[in-house]
């Protein structure tokens, strides 16, 4: 099992919810993703407690990259979802900005759309483009 964060009390998705009732019966197995945002949800607060072998569950086996590990130093500060939109029964596209901090360096933004698709019933993570601006 890849080694983890201590579990936090408060959601790293959504600190107004407890991480037990969030994005932690998730990770834990117990449930699966009800749609793709819960998903992106999720695999936000996976990559800020460190946990990889979530990250790789969630992502389409054709797309996930063979070598996967996180940048040393990153601190995830925040998650702010956009828009989710349904692009099909089993697609659908969520849009966010997800805010964190390498060292002690300055906060930086990363803006994403991430394609999704569902297969057998589970929400899977394909992709995601960098928007400019």
């Amino acid at each position: 099992m890849t080694a983890r964060i201590a579990l936090p009390a408060a959601c790293p998705c959504d600190p107004s919810r407890r991480y037990a009732d969030c994005c932690g019966r998730l990770h834990a197995g117990a449930a699966l993703a009800d749609t793709a945002e819960t998903l992106m949800r999720s695999r936000y607060s996976a990559y800020a407690l460190g946990d990889l072998e979530y990250l790789r569950a969630s992502w389409l086996p054709d797309t996930c990259p063979s070598e996967l590990d996180f940048e040393p130093g990153v601190r995830w500060l925040g998650l702010d979802v956009k828009r989710h939109r349904r692009d099909g029964e089993d697609a659908a596209t969520v849009e966010f900005v997800a805010r964190y901090r390498v060292g002690g360096g300055s906060a930086a933004r990363l803006h994403e759309l991430s394609r999704f698709v569902r297969v057998e019933g589970r929400w899977l993570y394909v992709d995601g483009e960098f928007p400019q601006g």
